[in-house]
Parts: structure tokens; C-alpha cells; sequence
């Protein structure tokens, strides 16, 4: 008895990892790595504009078993018609999961928060269907909140694509990983403190003598000090808030230094790119 092919579990569904280009290592979950075992899978490495060209971690990621990495910028569709391409070929070359009376590719976006996902398959539409957003996305992680339906992104090959929410692991190997994760916006903000990533950020800067700061905030010379850059920032940026201070005589209200503020205006600075293009791995 003929049977739909939505009554059965797709047999042509292919795993489509796709990772922040600033963490090519720590991005990636290890869970999903298991998950994925011999399945076909590309690894896309998005927003390659603001990454450094000279760390291109591409030999420990051959290691690990990426052998097929594409690296993209979905803002300006750079590299993402070389996808539909390369997963076409796997999937014709993966006999095990060859089934030749289907001739739709069902592929599933999965990743951590905040890579782009969503910005992925709505450059795939723009390219190959000429069709406007089909998924919802923005800078903060959790704005996809469930497994969407599938969303076309190609007709020749028939190609849909399935939205997924990011997916961190259940622990974390070590602080400097999360770190990491949060500086790229994997992880809330609130939940570590902004005052405490920018601090790993600029030791992290200085390290590998990014020094894009200085001149981006008007700096004499690079510091290793948080607090004299948060200040210099909240008062070139005029990041202050008013405070009420109870004095013997009655409140007076005080203008004080935004520290916490200074600190967002330092992560999104690097986030957009203003401090230059780096790689935190």
C-alpha cells in the first residue's frame, strides 16, 4: 500500500552543522559530533568577514573529521552557493543513505546558539529561490524556540531545510571555552556578566596583539587593565546614569560612569567587528 512520504521517518535527512567563524573549535558541541557518527554533514563556518585569516584552525578540524568545511558570510551571500552543491554530491556519493525513489533532500541545520542558522537558510532562499526571510533571527541567542517546518531553499535540487534552536552541551570542558561561547553570544549576557567578558576579551585582544581598540576608542597605547578602558569608553561614549545618593541634608542626584554599559558598547564593538577581525581559538 502506497504510503506519503511525511507518514514515514525521513530516510534523506542530512545533518548541516553550522558554527560561529570566531570559534571554529570551541562552537563546536561535542554531542552533536556523536549524534552525527558516519552521516554525510557539511561544516559551515559563517561570518568569515570578521574573523582573523591568519588562525584558520582547517588541519584540526580535518582531525576531528571535517572533511568538507565551507566558510561563508550570510550577510553578504559570500560562499553559500558553493552548500547546496557540496551537500548534493554527499548525499549522491552516502549509498548507505541513497534512496533512489525519493528525489528530495531533507537537511537539518543544527548548531550552538546564535551562529547564524536561520540567517543561513534565508541566504540559501535568497540565492536559489529569490525568496525574502523565511525564519526570524537576531543577535541574541534562543530566537529560534522550537523545530520549524521544513523551508524550502532550492529547486534544482528539490532542497528543503529544517530550523532548529541551538543546542550547547549539557557541561562545558572548561571556563575559557565558555568564555568564548559567551563573547560570541552563544550564552546570555546577563548570565556571566558583561564586566567579566570584557575583561577576557581584552586579555584575549592583547594576546594575540589585536590592538583595534586602541584606536577605535582613542587610546595613547594598548592597557591590560579593564577598568581605565571602561571608563575611557563610558566617557567618550557618554555611557552615564543617574544616581540618587542620600545625604544628611536630603537626596542628591549624582551623574556616575555606566561601567556595565561601557562593557556591552566593548562586546558589541567586537562583535560588529570594529576592533578588527579575530579568532578567539
Amino acid at each position: 500500500r502506497a504510503r506519503s512520504p511525511r507518514a514515514v521517518p525521513c530516510v534523506r535527512c542530512r545533518p548541516l552543522p553550522e558554527k560561529r567563524r570566531h570559534i571554529p573549535l570551541s562552537g563546536r558541541n561535542p554531542a552533536l559530533l556523536e549524534a552525527l557518527g558516519i552521516r554525510p554533514h557539511v561544516l559551515v563556518l559563517n561570518k568569515m568577514d570578521l574573523a582573523d585569516p591568519r588562525r584558520q584552525p582547517v588541519s584540526q578540524l580535518r582531525q576531528q573529521g571535517c572533511s568538507h568545511v565551507v566558510f561563508t558570510d550570510c550577510q553578504r551571500d559570500v560562499n553559500v552557493k558553493k552548500v547546496v552543491p557540496m551537500v548534493a554530491r554527499l548525499v549522491a556519493e552516502g549509498p548507505r543513505y541513497h534512496r533512489a525513489e525519493s528525489s528530495e533532500h531533507n537537511i537539518l541545520v543544527i548548531g550552538v546558539p546564535n551562529v547564524g542558522k536561520s540567517s543561513l537558510i534565508n541566504s540559501l532562499r535568497r540565492l536559489h529561490l529569490k525568496k525574502g526571510k523565511a525564519t526570524a533571527v537576531g543577535g541574541e541567542p534562543g530566537i529560534t524556540k522550537a523545530v520549524l517546518s521544513r523551508i524550502q531553499v532550492c529547486e534544482k535540487p528539490l532542497m528543503y531545510l529544517v530550523d532548529t534552536p541551538g543546542v550547547l552541551p549539557p557541561r562545558l570542558g572548561d571556563v575559557e571555552t565558555g568564555m568564548k561561547l559567551a563573547l560570541c553570544g552563544a550564552i546570555c549576557d546577563h548570565l556571566v556578566g558583561e564586566d567579566i567578558m570584557a575583561d577576557y576579551l581584552l586579555y584575549t585582544l592583547n594576546k594575540q596583539q589585536q590592538f583595534g581598540y586602541v584606536q577605535r576608542y582613542g587610546l595613547g597605547q594598548p592597557c591590560d587593565r579593564i577598568e581605565p578602558l571602561l571608563k575611557h569608553v563610558a566617557l567618550t561614549q557618554g555611557r552615564t546614569q543617574k544616581v540618587k545618593v542620600l545625604t544628611g541634608t536630603g537626596n542628591v542626584n549624582m551623574m556616575m560612569l555606566n561601567y556595565p554599559a561601557a562593557a556591552y558598547e566593548f562586546l558589541r564593538d567586537f562583535r560588529a567587528g570594529r576592533l578588527g577581525r579575530v579568532t578567539l581559538d
